[in-house]
């Protein structure tokens, strides 16, 4: 999941937020793939995104999810954000 809003102050540039929960991902070497995922992805996305605070939320199973599919997830709601 994905949250956004607009950043302060105005014209700064997209930030990213991680809230990995260990309740729904259990092992430490899980939680910081998810992390290292997700970096990538606004890494790669950040010149293209307006000025907005991003938070990206984990769910229950995201552990189990395959990198690529994982990946596209995240590309694909960066994409909805431009």
């Amino acid at each position: 999941m994905v949250l956004y809003r607009e950043a302060e102050p105005v014209g700064t540039a997209a930030r990213l937020g991680l809230a990995i929960a260990k309740k729904h991902v259990r092992r430490s070497v899980d939680r910081n793939r998810v992390k290292r995922i997700a970096r990538e992805a606004f890494r790669i996305s950040k010149h293209k995104l307006p000025p907005v605070d991003i938070v990206v939320l984990s769910r229950a199973g995201v552990a189990s999810v395959e990198r690529g599919e994982l990946r596209a997830e995240l590309d694909r709601l960066l994409e909805k954000l431009r």
